[in-house]
């Protein structure tokens, strides 16, 4: 068991690694991107299926609550959490519409929505994305793989390069959790 422990966290190392030699300037961009829509009053839109439901959750709690710093909230919203509203479009419309739905609802352009998909080819949250821009939101892609379909689509695409799901979703929460740590240091530098 403690070979099969250890290279699991050699190879959850390796990819961070390589997000540190690949990666940092689209995560400064994203950072950039999400710190010019909020000053403007814009909001933060997050939405990704199952452990990437997950962190859509979780990083729309450190904005809304706090991160690091004592400060007001940061509007974010997890479009993955209201049980009524996904069931009711999924019964209705379809479960590839569950966010397209609720971005059609609740965006506003300026808004980003930051899409998160370790295969990049989720068809509900390419379909959110899709009308993200059609309402003139940013669109940020959390990604895995090679980054799939939403590679090609969104303003700004954070693609890891592994194939890996469980190293991915390590990968994709630390770079979530360094974008609320810009973000809270850019907005509120006392």
């Amino acid at each position: 068991m403690q070979k099969i422990i250890k290279k699991q966290l050699q190879d959850s190392i390796d990819l961070k690694i390589q997000v540190i030699e690949t990666l940092i300037p689209q995560i400064e961009k994203a950072a950039n991107l999400l710190v010019e829509a909020l000053e403007k009053g814009s909001k933060v839109l997050f939405l990704g299926n199952g452990g990437s439901a997950a962190d859509a959750q979780h990083l729309a709690a450190e904005l809304i609550s706090r991160f690091i710093k004592e400060r007001k909230a940061i509007p974010a919203i997890a479009l993955t959490t209201d049980t009524s509203i996904i069931t009711a479009i999924g019964n209705d419309y379809g479960f590839d519409k569950i966010f397209a739905r609720q971005i059609e609802g609740l965006a506003q352009a300026g808004d980003v929505a930051f899409g998160i998909s370790t295969s990049g080819n989720s068809k509900n949250v390419i379909a959110g994305l899709e009308k993200a821009k059609e309402k003139g939101c940013k669109t940020v892609g959390l990604l895995g793989c090679d980054g799939g379909k939403m590679a090609g689509m969104v303003d700004l695409a954070i693609s890891l390069p592994s194939k890996d799901t469980p190293r991915i979703q390590e990968s994709h929460i630390t770079i979530g959790h360094i974008l609320c740590g810009l973000i809270e240091e850019r907005l509120f530098p006392a």
